[in-house]
């Protein structure tokens, strides 16, 4: 099975901000028939490395012996034309299904013709006939692209008998190895602490859970596409994982009834304890609070303040905090560029008034003759 990334890609549109993202293309073609396979992925990285490649072992319906990949950074960690090294997970991939790996040798295109050709056909028969199409998910153009297939495969060969289909059924089907009995298990185990704002961080995001497990250790397990969360073996909360960065993603049912019953951390006992430093800095904190959906997710950004605090004297606290209102950077990265660089001691810009409107006189035309209003 020869397998790699197209140069190709398929536009996936965000609902809410507009934004396009270039969603790559994955192509795998088997050695005998070229039987190929497509899909769409969110991304190049190795989870969704591993995901496409056990895809297309599904679709084939079995192993092949030998899985034949670019030397691209998420399975070949280092290339080599004698003895490359695979990363580590795609070794494991391979060994589950107990398949060979042999990276093509860098710069040799033919090492892999088969999958060559098979992106040129993808490309020309699967990326164009869906350039008119608008996919709001990844899972919306792996759907468009699933006929497309059939119809690509099934299309008879110029210069022999039968299609690829056909030679699939009689050479590379019988081929094949069983698959195993279960899948690639791709789950990654890490451990964490619950914030006070009973969100764990993984992965650059944040994913609530039950607010009375704060300052809890937990597990996470992490999927592809889900994240869970455990305490002492048991699953506490189940999250649709984030693919972006600083994104926090919370459960409603795990927020406290009442945070001062239930939490020793409270907006307001933020706000009071921002007012023992200055009004400005009260104000920097409500603002924090207000501008978040909850606003114990705000709690992050105030407590790192509070530790910021401890650095610098409470006038530089508050000229910081006037300094971001006045800008609307009210964000915990924001004053703490603005304490580093000293931006808080800087003199306030002047602001230059324009000149004065000069008398009127019979020299001075005005700005209407240049208009044409005055001949």
């Amino acid at each position: 099975m020869f397998v790699d990334w197209a140069g190709a890609t398929i536009p996936i549109h965000n609902r809410s901000t507009g934004e396009i993202a270039q969603a790559p293309l994955f192509v795998a073609a088997l050695g005998a028939s070229s039987y190929t396979y497509a899909e769409v992925a969110r991304n190049q990285q190795l989870d969704s490395w591993i995901q496409v490649n056990m895809h297309a072992l599904e679709f084939y319906g079995g192993v092949p012996q030998l899985s034949v990949p670019d030397n691209t950074k998420t399975g070949v960690t280092k290339a080599c034309r004698y003895d490359p090294d695979l990363n580590p997970t795609y070794q494991e991939f391979a060994m589950h299904y107990g398949m060979g790996v042999l990276p093509t040798r860098p710069y040799k295109p033919r090492d892999k013709a088969k999958v060559e050709a098979g992106v040129q056909l993808v490309q020309r028969w699967v990326a164009a006939a869906l350039r008119r199409h608008r996919f709001y998910t990844v899972d919306e153009a792996n759907q468009a692209i699933r006929p497309l297939l059939v119809r690509l495969n099934a299309r008879p060969f110029r210069k022999r008998d039968g299609s690829r289909a056909s030679v699939f059924q009689e050479v590379d089907r019988p081929a094949l190895r069983p698959l195993p009995a279960e899948r690639f298990d791709m789950s990654q185990w890490s451990h964490g602490r619950v914030n006070i704002d009973y969100h764990v961080a993984f992965d650059s995001n944040f994913y609530s859970v039950p607010y009375n497990l704060v300052h809890e250790l937990v597990e996470v397990r992490s999927l592809p596409t889900t994240v869970e969360i455990f305490h002492k073996s048991v699953r506490v909360a189940s999250h649709v994982r984030s693919h972006g960065r600083g994104q926090t993603v919370t459960n409603p049912e795990h927020r406290p009834k009442s945070h001062q019953a239930h939490l020793e951390w409270t907006p307001l006992r933020m706000v009071n304890w921002a007012r023992t430093i200055g009004p400005n800095t009260a104000r920097l904190f409500e603002r924090i609070l207000e501008d978040k959906p909850h606003p114990e997710m705000g709690y992050r950004a105030c407590l790192g303040i509070i530790r910021l605090a401890d650095e610098y004297t409470p006038a530089r606290m508050e000229s910081a905090a006037h300094l971001a209102l006045t800008t609307g950077a009210c964000r915990y990265q924001s004053i703490k560029s603005i304490l580093k660089n000293s931006l808080d001691l800087a003199p306030p810009a002047k602001i230059e008034t324009p000149p004065a409107t000069p008398p009127p006189h019979d020299n001075i035309r005005g700005a209407g003759y240049f208009d044409g209003e005055v001949q």
